[in-house]
């Protein structure tokens, strides 16, 4: 028998073709999930991948000008009249594909954000096309016109989605769902599958209270994860456009062991994600968009050990922050990573207002703010109650747009209800880089007993200066405030 000879370099081919070394492109593996009948989709553009049409889908957002922006945040019983539409694609993907999007104008200029990724787009007539090598989440601008991009969600390929007939998945598979009020046990999943809509409604007899805050009606939230080991995951679309405002949190948190992945949740009534009291929660790669007022996206509330992991976040109020209710526990080792943020009116990554238990050891980190449009901060403690907040840090932050930069702050606002004020000790700002108009960077305690001290600010660089001990604002109760250039 002849033995089979392969000739060196051919071998040597294949192997820098497996290995995907420099030099050999891998071929590129796309799945696109077709959209359901009856989803009404963005006519503003569309979007190939790899020549395979990915659905575009439309969400209302925070409205361009300012004044509507703040009374949709204010004016809460009509706070669904103020909005624009952006659109939103998603598909899966490995290797390298060739984006192309279709704009029903043509296009002038185009930017692909966050710019820290360095993808620069060619333009012909009404199309630009992208190359994208790994899963990342942008901000397609066209010709300057940013309210309403689009956002394109490149998601890594699944590799362990659930069977419909698994006992322990409740399974929403393509197509347009409906739920009430849905409380998930222990041990089970959630599956939302690519193509899917998943709309929340309020049940025609579902029993409801009035809220002292806000007047308005409220229900049992949409999903509530309520449990050990309990997973809610998927590709598809969660939708809370059909609830009044104010009416129902979308997903709601409360137990140990829990992870939530990849669905994209789409204008919930009021804090889209809350996790309260809850230990080991991580939430990873997944889209939120909404515009209603008090619409937060994730809000860690008397937790401990929580991960907030690659995620976007384009909401009214507060994108990701961290709050501690009195008798409800204290609120330890918080990480927020690897996050793309759209901030419209609020904070976006923050420690505050509620802080009524001790806060330690929470970490901003490696995000991109891509927009910050708002009347409070971008990165925040926020202290009106008693609570000891230490170490707070904001590391590897990189925001493009801001008025107020940064803020640390202890007094008496409308969230007060401690008669005592609290503490900020140990916070640390190191390598942040932001642009805007004169942006502002404030520190401000409240007594000598209650003060903010030990401060390090390290590398801070404003509009391509770094910042200096006097370009902070701080009153007399903020003591040992390190400034490295």
């Amino acid at each position: 028998m002849r033995s089979l000879v392969i000739c060196p370099w051919v071998l040597w081919v294949f192997v820098i073709a497996f290995l995907g070394l420099p030099g050999i492109s891998v071929a590129a593996t796309v799945k696109v999930y077709p959209a359901p009948s009856g989803e009404e989709l963005s006519t503003d553009y569309t979007v190939q991948v790899e020549g395979q049409d990915s659905p575009v889908y439309l969400a209302k957002v925070a409205p361009a000008d300012p004044q509507a922006r703040w009374k949709a945040m204010d004016d809460k019983a009509n706070s669904a009249d103020y909005f624009e539409h952006a659109s939103f694609t998603y598909f899966d993907f490995d290797g390298t594909v060739r984006i192309r999007i279709h704009c029903r104008e043509p296009v002038r200029s185009a930017k692909i954000l966050p710019t820290s990724y360095g993808i620069q787009p060619s333009i012909e007539g009404n199309t630009i096309s992208m190359q994208l090598d790994q899963p990342r989440h942008l901000t397609v601008e066209i010709n300057d016109s940013w309210v309403g991009a689009l956002h394109v969600f490149a998601n890594p390929p699944e590799t362990d989605a659930p069977r419909p007939d698994d006992p322990n998945v409740i399974y929403y598979g393509p197509g347009i769902h409906e739920v009430g009020s849905l409380t998930v046990p222990s041990g089970k999943t959630v599956y939302v599958a690519g193509g899917a809509v998943v709309r929340g409604v309020i049940a025609p007899d579902e029993p409801f209270r009035i809220s002292s805050y806000s007047g308005l009606k409220t229900y049992s939230p949409t999903f509530t994860l309520k449990g050990e080991k309990i997973a809610f995951r998927g590709r598809g679309i969660v939708d809370g456009s059909r609830c009044t405002t104010h009416a129902k949190n979308m997903l709601v948190v409360r137990g140990q062991d829990i992870r939530i992945e990849g669905v994209i949740l789409r204008d919930s009534s009021t804090w889209t994600i809350p996790i309260r009291q809850s230990d080991r929660v991580t939430v990873e790669n997944v889209k939120l968009l909404g515009y209603r007022a008090n619409s937060d996206g994730i809000d860690i509330c008397n937790s401990r050990d929580v991960t907030v992991d690659g995620c976007f976040i384009r909401t009214l109020d507060d994108l990701i922050v961290v709050k501690s209710d009195k008798g409800q526990g204290e609120v330890r080792r918080v990480v927020a990573r690897n996050c793309v943020l759209w901030n419209e009116v609020a904070h976006a990554l923050s420690v505050g207002a509620e802080l009524r238990e001790n806060v330690e050891d929470v970490l901003f980190a490696d995000c991109d703010v891509i927009h910050d449009l708002g009347r409070e901060w971008t990165l925040r403690v926020y202290h009106c109650d008693s609570a000891r907040i230490r170490n707070v840090r904001f590391e590897n932050i990189r925001i493009e747009e801001t008025r107020r930069l940064i803020s640390l702050w202890i007094g008496k606002a409308v969230w007060t209800r401690d008669e005592a004020r609290g503490h900020i000790d140990g916070v640390v700002f190191q390598d942040i880089s932001a642009a805007g108009r004169e942006p502002r960077v404030e520190f401000t305690g409240f007594s000598e007993t209650n003060a903010v001290e030990n401060v390090t600010v390290a590398n801070v660089v404003i509009n391509g200066k770094p910042l200096t001990r006097d370009g902070i604002r701080s009153n007399a109760f903020v003591r040992n405030v390190k400034v490295i250039p």
